[in-house]
């Protein structure tokens, strides 16, 4: 079935919008909105998942303790947007604060949404090697270590503007 572009377009704006807000915040719960009810997620570490529940706990779990609190930008290097598939394929980073050292740490993934009408989608799937993320993460705890020496583990609560 083929979709407006301009539409898949409008709902990809608003999907980024809530991906950045979310990881500012910690609240997941306006970008699950961006996603039918019974959304398929893939995740080739963590696993697939059904639905926006299922999702949300996840990501809620995975995305709001020390350091990924801080894995709070998701800019995109490129996407592209086959209309007549309904499919978004493109190159996201997952990017982590500046640790003090005004590097830029961030690891890729390729993510293909497939959209569902009505400015929804219905799939997600997140493919990357985890084995480099490791060394991403790595790296940023160093460096937040170094040039945070008061609490070089991280804060010791999970974020306060989140309960």
């Amino acid at each position: 079935m083929a979709f407006d572009r301009e539409e898949m377009q409008a709902a990809f704006d608003r999907y980024q919008e809530a991906a950045n807000e979310a990881g500012r915040t910690g609240d997941w719960a306006p970008w699950l909105d961006c996603f039918t009810p019974d959304l398929h997620y893939i995740e080739h570490m963590y696993g697939e998942f059904h639905g926006r529940e299922a999702v949300l706990a996840w990501i809620t779990e995975t995305m709001t303790v020390w350091p990924f609190t801080e894995m709070q930008l998701f800019p995109w290097d490129w996407y592209s947007i086959d209309a007549d598939q309904g499919w978004l394929v493109g190159q996201v980073e997952n990017r982590f604060v500046d640790p003090g050292d005004g590097q830029v740490y961030e690891g890729a993934n390729w993510t293909r949404l497939v959209y569902a009408g009505n400015g929804l989608f219905s799939s997600e799937e997140d493919v990357y090697n985890p084995a480099h993320f490791g060394p991403v993460v790595k790296d940023w705890m160093t460096a937040y270590a170094t040039h945070h020496p008061d609490a070089p583990n991280g804060p010791t609560a999970r974020r306060p503007d989140i309960s």
